[in-house]
């Protein structure tokens, strides 16, 4: 019964995630094009109210007029819409399920001991570390390079591809991958919160003393939110790696996880562009070469069949079984011992579901060895090249 109430409270915590973070996504996307397809103004009285630019839509049968003023209005609307929920909620559901699934078990899901020999309160304390460092050292950046965008950019991407190789030395790499995933996301959320918000606060604080609100509050909100925009994209795709561990195995996973962001960050930059009328399609084009690219780099290589002997038996399923009963059926068993319930339904209790399962066995515990998760069981690699002779061997009943 504990099992059924964890999966269903997993479900309801990613669902909401999911649901909260397509509501921010969508905003996000929103205002960015709405920012870049502003049209100065032609009315005289429009310019004279200081609207900056404004943008028509039509959309389920209706009109409607997108006004931009360059600092604030001249009268405070008595409804003002402030977009910050949907920030917060994505990345306390988000948090709320990393502390679920990789927290509460530091040793399956953050912790290998190929990569860096942890216990579970240093393994927490580091994830939690990370977190908290990312957004202190990006936030540092941007107020010492202030609004040299490039240099900064630049700057920014540099530290990125650093928190990735760090992250990649000390954790798992599935767990590395979602962590620099969290680090961004965590970003994108207290720039909502430390920086966009209490800035409009201030620019409608001074409106309402009768006051000329300053300008930069604007500006640095303006450019955090273009961060965020950039960012979205790489943690969309770090936050679904966990099911490919094609990438997060890789012996440079760090290096892969950078090019796969950075083509992210290409094709984001392509809409941007677009929305600003300009359709360059180099970016997108140079986007999916890295992806491709990727996909090279991380094909694996093909392992050389065991040589049998002329009158050597058949391995077949009763020979492994052993290996995936000490190795295996601890995660994927119909009752799991190290989880609540089996990871995507897989199981090996009976011969059937062995062989059923074959092709995905010789993937990820050979040719990826990317299970058991953070070789958790020990499976040594005599057991893997038993596993392997079996499938090459026609993965016989």
């Amino acid at each position: 019964m504990e099992g059924f109430i964890a999966d269903w409270l997993n479900l309801a915590i990613r669902w909401l995630h999911v649901v909260v973070a397509t509501a921010w996504i969508g905003e996000s996307f929103y205002f960015v094009a709405l920012d870049n397809g502003l049209k100065k103004p032609k009315d005289p009285a429009l310019v004279a109210r200081g609207v900056f630019g404004e943008l028509w839509h039509v959309h389920g049968g209706g009109f409607y007029n997108m006004q931009k003023y360059m600092v604030a209005p001249p009268e405070m609307p008595e409804h003002l819409h402030w977009s910050k929920w949907p920030s917060y909620t994505t990345w306390m559901s988000g948090f709320a399920l990393f502390t679920v699934l990789y927290l509460f078990s530091p040793g399956t899901y953050l912790i290998d001991r190929n990569v860096l020999d942890m216990t579970a309160p240093m393994a927490i304390a580091a994830a939690l570390g990370f977190l908290a460092a990312g957004w202190i050292v990006y936030d540092a950046l941007c107020r010492l390079l202030g609004t040299r965008d490039r240099l900064l950019g630049l700057t920014v991407g540099l530290y990125v591809l650093a928190a990735a190789w760090l992250a990649c030395h000390t954790f798992s790499g599935r767990a590395a991958y979602l962590i620099v995933g969290a680090m961004l996301a965590t970003i994108m959320s207290a720039n909502v919160f430390f920086v966009i918000i209490p800035g409009q606060r201030k620019m409608v604080g001074a409106m309402l003393r009768g006051e000329a609100p300053d300008p930069i509050y604007g500006k640095r909100g303006k450019q955090r939110s273009v961060h965020n925009t950039y960012f979205t994209l790489p943690v969309v795709f770090a936050m679904l790696s966990n099911h490919y561990a094609m990438t997060y195995t890789h012996r440079y996973n760090w290096a892969v996880l950078a090019v796969i962001m950075l083509a992210g960050a290409l094709i984001r930059q392509f809409f941007v562009m677009r929305h600003r009328g300009q359709v360059l399609w180099y970016l997108p084009a140079a986007g999916v070469a890295l992806l491709l690219a990727a996909l090279a780099w991380t094909m694996p290589r093909p392992i050389a069949p065991q040589a049998q002997a002329a009158n050597a038996p058949v391995i077949r399923i009763a020979d492994i079984t052993p290996v995936l009963k000490a190795r295996c059926v601890a995660c994927h068993s119909a009752q799991p011992s190290l989880m609540n319930s089996a990871p995507a339904g897989v199981m090996f209790d009976t011969p059937d579901e062995i062989a059923q399962n074959a092709q995905r066995i010789y993937q990820q515990a050979v040719q990826l060895k990317a299970m058991p998760l953070g070789n958790v069981t020990h499976m040594t690699d005599d057991e893997r090249m038993q596993l392997a002779a079996w499938f090459q061997g026609g993965a016989s009943k």
